[in-house]
């Protein structure tokens, strides 16, 4: 009897088994493809890595802390910092930033870490990781190195020489030393204001003008030297220091006055030109129009152009021959309308009123640079002068002007000669000195015997002690 054989392909299931488990494998196929088409293009399994923004140096002065910049454009998860002596490696900063895009860590390294000072150049190690799925739900991991320079020490500063006093209004001299292998700046802070210092003779000494602004009350200078570790040394400059009374006027302002001087000055300024009434016009001339004066003569004076001390050699200024003073530097004046109580304006005065005759010649008792030589509205007709070191001179009210910017002018030669432009009635020179764009007292540098004292004297004080 003949057994009966069965194909697979019958109606009992074989060949439809084998084409289901194909549509199976094919639907499991196309679930993969998914998946990762899913993966590779969803934000939460990104794949960039956050960034770390560090210096290629930083410096650490064992106490101040040190700044990293870290981002991720998903959001940032894990960070670790770890800082090497080469011998030791310590763990000095760690936490989670909560999905910050962006976030400054402070990385403050213990005295008690026990890394050795010593030893040179530490390495830092950032370890940052993000929030992203990917990497089997650790995310991408970003990893940055950098050297630290352990520095303790603040910057070793000492006077070399310096004036022996100052006045209030005046100006004086220092000549110093500072030295640190990472110094990263150095001035004067006086008055409650910042000094620029030039190098003097050689490396490490310093040399600066200061002066003492003739409204404050109170003086202190003191040498400022900060390293890159941001170790800072502050040393006091002995100066005695002189205190000096300056003169409180009270000037009537007369109608004539203000509908002559002051209208023609007031034309020349847009802002003053617009005003209206006597007493507006007068108070936007004396004061408004003067601020403006002033910040232009102070922008011009603050710098110091380096000199060469072997030829600086600065001489008493004498600009006009037969001079008389007629009004002094630091005068305080109160302007009154028709009554001595009614107080419509004030203003300080900032240099010396000089007067010989008419359209006398003013000189450069100095060489220097023009660095101004224009109208400069209450000054008038004015050119400002150059002598290097921070020194500078000014000349008000000219009738006419023989020098243009940029001109070089040596010692006595004649630049301009008096008048009546600007603010001024009678025919005279309104005579300034600035010492880095303050105001100081002229009389000091109108005398040979302070400018010896004072000057020249500590510039051979200091050779003699460089030198040794």
């Amino acid at each position: 009897m003949r057994r009966r054989r069965y194909s697979s392909y019958d109606g009992y299931g074989g060949y439809g088994r084998k084409k289901s488990r194909g549509g199976l494998y094919l639907f499991l196929l196309t679930m993969i493809i998914a998946g990762g088409a899913f993966i590779y293009v969803s934000p939460e399994f990104e794949r960039v890595p956050p960034v770390i923004e560090t210096p290629p140096k930083a410096y650490w002065n064992g106490s101040s802390p040190i700044w990293i910049e870290v981002s991720d454009n998903g959001g940032l998860g894990e960070y670790q910092v770890e800082v090497s002596d080469g011998k030791k490696s310590v763990v000095v900063a760690s936490g989670r930033l909560d999905g910050e895009k962006r976030s400054r860590v402070s990385v403050s390294i213990p005295l008690s870490s026990g890394l050795d000072t010593s030893s040179g150049s530490w390495r830092l190690t950032v370890k940052v990781r993000d929030r992203s799925m990917w990497n089997f739900m650790r995310g991408n991991l970003a990893v940055s190195s950098m050297v630290i320079e352990p520095d303790l020490r603040p910057p070793m500063v000492g006077v070399v020489a310096n004036s022996p006093s100052i006045v209030r209004g005046g100006s004086a001299l220092v000549v110093f030393q500072a030295e640190d292998d990472h110094l990263k700046s150095v001035y004067i802070s006086a008055g409650g204001r910042r000094f620029e210092v030039v190098p003097y003779r050689k490396k490490g000494f310093y040399a600066s003008l200061v002066a003492w602004p003739f409204r404050e009350k109170r003086f202190k200078a003191d040498i400022v030297a900060r390293d890159e570790a941001g170790n800072r040394r502050v040393v006091d400059i002995p100066f005695e220091r002189i205190t000096k009374r300056y003169k409180v006027s009270y000037i009537r302002a007369s109608d004539r006055f203000i509908d002559g001087k002051i209208v023609q000055v007031a034309d020349s300024d847009p802002e003053a030109s617009r005003v209206k009434g006597r007493i507006e016009r007068f108070k936007a001339v004396n004061e408004g129009m003067r601020e403006r004066n002033e910040k232009l003569i102070h922008s011009l004076t603050k710098g110091v152009t380096p000199v060469d001390f072997d030829k600086w050699k600065i001489k008493a200024f004498y600009p006009l021959k037969s001079a008389k003073v007629v009004a002094y530097f630091g005068d305080e004046r109160y302007y009154y309308y028709k009554k001595r109580k009614n107080v419509i304006s004030h203003s300080w005065h900032l240099g010396y009123d000089l007067a010989s005759t008419r359209q006398a010649s003013i000189k450069s008792s100095n060489g220097g640079e023009v660095l101004f030589a224009s109208y400069n509205g209450i000054y008038g007709n004015m050119p400002l002068i150059d002598h290097g070191f921070g020194l500078y001179t000014l000349y008000g009210h000219c009738s006419s002007v023989f020098v243009v910017k940029g001109e070089k002018v040596k010692a006595g030669e004649v630049i301009a000669k008096t008048g009546t432009s600007g603010l001024a009635l009678g025919d005279h020179l309104h005579f300034g000195i600035l010492v880095q764009g303050v105001e100081v007292w002229p009389m000091d540098w109108m005398k040979q015997n302070w400018i010896e004292s004072h000057i020249q004297r500590v510039f051979r004080r200091a050779d003699k002690a460089i030198n040794r």
